[in-house]
């Protein structure tokens, strides 16, 4: 069994230094593609990509970015900030009170306004805070924020992963994961869910490490990709 000593206890913040390096080693040690892989990609900046705010904050912006390119649902995410001229971002109750015609005129779509709505609604219920689900181990965050209408596991994972910080996270449905597996093992198809998880066995307890490298890894320019852009 893995010694958990060496994972962050709490979630740090945004910007704070992390050193990568005990779990960089174990992955080269662990997996020697994914070790090739490290190299080419150079030092780990996960941290740098960290969401900030609360856990309405961070839903909303992941509902809102659900299904579509990050440009469109830049702009989206931005007219939707903009209907609250007044402050950073709305209450739950204010967006619960939010006219569905004001959020369609941000962009955003039906379905998408039913789920900011539920949220709101769960907020105001009351859903855990990022402190309380810091408590939690990640299979218990997940299950508590499923039944949320438009969040999914991979939603949650995004959250253990961005916000929470946690080290052992593997969205097995995620497609850059599964397209940078099979660009770095040389698979003839995508890989299920089933293959993600074998290939991403020896990488625990540093999976998230693993699918940060994974993304960043599909960045970089084969000869394949110069010659056919």
């Amino acid at each position: 069994m893995n010694d958990d000593k060496t994972l962050p206890t709490t979630a740090s913040q945004p910007g704070e230094l992390i050193d990568y390096a005990v779990a960089i080693a174990a992955l080269k040690q662990s997996d020697p593609i994914l070790a090739t892989l490290i190299e080419q990609v150079g030092a780990c900046t996960l941290n740098l990509g960290r969401q900030q705010g609360d856990l309405l904050y961070c839903l909303c912006e992941s509902i809102l970015y659900q299904q579509l390119s990050g440009k469109a649902a830049a702009a989206i995410h931005r007219r939707f900030l903009a209907l609250y001229p007044d402050q950073n971002f709305p209450t739950a109750a204010e967006l619960l009170n939010t006219p569905d015609d004001d959020l369609r005129s941000a962009g955003i779509s039906r379905p998408k306004i039913v789920y900011l709505k539920d949220l709101a609604q769960k907020t105001l219920d009351g859903l855990p805070t990022l402190t309380e689900l810091e408590a939690m181990d990640d299979e218990t965050i997940v299950q508590t924020l499923l039944p949320i209408k438009g969040v999914g596991r991979w939603t949650v994972q995004m959250l253990l992963i961005f916000r929470l910080h946690r080290w052992d996270v593997l969205p097995v449905d995620d497609l850059g994961i599964r397209s940078g597996i099979r660009r770095a093992y040389s698979l003839a198809e995508l890989p299920d869910k089933k293959t993600v998880e074998r290939i991403g066995q020896p990488w625990r307890p540093y999976r998230t490490i693993a699918s940060w490298y994974l993304w960043r890894s599909l960045d970089i320019k084969t000869p394949a990709s110069v010659t056919n852009p």
